[in-house]
């Protein structure tokens, strides 16, 4: 019973640090990255969908992201989606393929980022120690019904915190590469 209680508990702070590496990834850092449009919906034939659902997406270059529609039409709404979207970058088209020139950052920019990412990343970390939080307090639970022993309730808890010491490290780790990648110019 604690064993796939802690187990649980390692899966569900694998997908908070899975999360955290999802939101890093549509982050700006200089660099083009077709996860950037990620979150961008588009209307397609009065469905929003998701841009990566309606198009191709590459990098031929480091600071150029081509968009290929699968169909000529879309063309205007992808650009009226992107327009639209916290990017901060104006689409170029030539009515088949739409161009993004993701402009280089500005030192202040990086800097802000970085403050974005720290605060993402503190988020998160809360998010881990509420669910060791959580799993203590079942623990705590299971020893005051006697349904374990003290022994067993003490090993437990020391498990729960080295799982939330493993994925707080995961996630300082998480953020280091992320903050490299923004400063790099």
């Amino acid at each position: 019973m604690l064993k796939e209680l802690i187990e649980d508990t390692g899966s569900r702070m694998e997908k908070v640090v899975e999360v955290l590496v999802k939101d890093f990834a549509s982050l700006r850092a200089g660099r083009a990255n077709p996860s950037m449009l990620d979150k961008i919906m588009v209307e397609y034939y009065g469905t929003m969908t998701a841009l990566n659902q309606t198009a191709n997406i590459s990098c031929p270059e480091p600071r150029l992201i081509v968009i290929q529609p699968w169909d000529k039409n879309m063309v205007a709404n992808i650009e009226k989606a992107l327009l639209k979207s916290d990017l901060g970058i104006t689409p170029s088209s030539d009515g088949a393929v739409i161009r993004l020139l993701v402009p280089q950052l500005t030192e202040e920019r990086r800097r802000e980022l970085v403050k974005t990412c720290s605060k993402k990343t503190e988020e998160s970390k809360v998010a881990v120690r509420n669910i060791r939080r959580d799993v203590n307090d079942d623990i705590k639970s299971l020893e005051k019904s006697k349904d374990i022993s003290e022994d067993e309730g003490k090993k437990a808890l020391d498990d729960a915190q080295k799982l939330t010491d493993k994925y707080i490290k995961r996630l300082d780790e998480v953020l280091s590469k992320k903050e490299k990648d923004i400063m790099e110019v």
